[in-house]
């Protein structure tokens, strides 16, 4: 697992209660060159956005819509607190404006599940570590 990989997983072990290995290796990271001019969202946050919150299992990525939805992840560590995280890339552009993550976090209280706070920095580490994997990937993938 690489440093932004490790990053995002132990922001969300700490800040959330999440963190994890699974993969979602059948959800589309990368774009179709054909598509990359047709659809509205960029391709390089679009892929770090999956590559970021794939450790959870997803309900949604719509590369066309740059929208991904994750489904309900608890920690086994952490039984009773889950999360699920929503992802918008909303842009052709890699500008921070054009990422938006939105964070729900719940509690398990005598067997009930009762929504809980997130923390704003936590949810702007989140968009951080997206777009810092989005920037190096843009950059590899330059010659020169």
């Amino acid at each position: 697992m690489n440093r932004l990989h490790t990053t995002a997983a132990a922001l969300l072990v700490f800040a959330l209660a999440g963190s994890g290995c699974a993969r979602n290796k059948n959800l589309p990271t990368r774009l179709a060159p054909s598509r990359v001019t047709t659809i509205a969202v960029n391709s390089y946050l679009w892929r770090a956005a999956v590559d970021t919150v794939s450790f959870a299992p997803l309900l949604q990525a719509n590369p066309a819509s740059g929208v991904i939805i994750t489904d309900w992840y608890t920690n086994p560590k952490a039984p009773g607190e889950r999360i699920k995280l929503t992802v918008a890339v909303l842009d052709p552009d890699l500008r921070a404006d054009a990422l938006r993550v939105t964070a729900a976090r719940e509690v398990n209280q005598n067997g009930a599940w009762v929504e809980a706070p997130v923390s704003a920095a936590t949810v702007q580490k989140l968009e951080d570590i997206i777009l810092t994997r989005a920037r190096d990937l843009r950059r590899s993938s330059v010659p020169g």
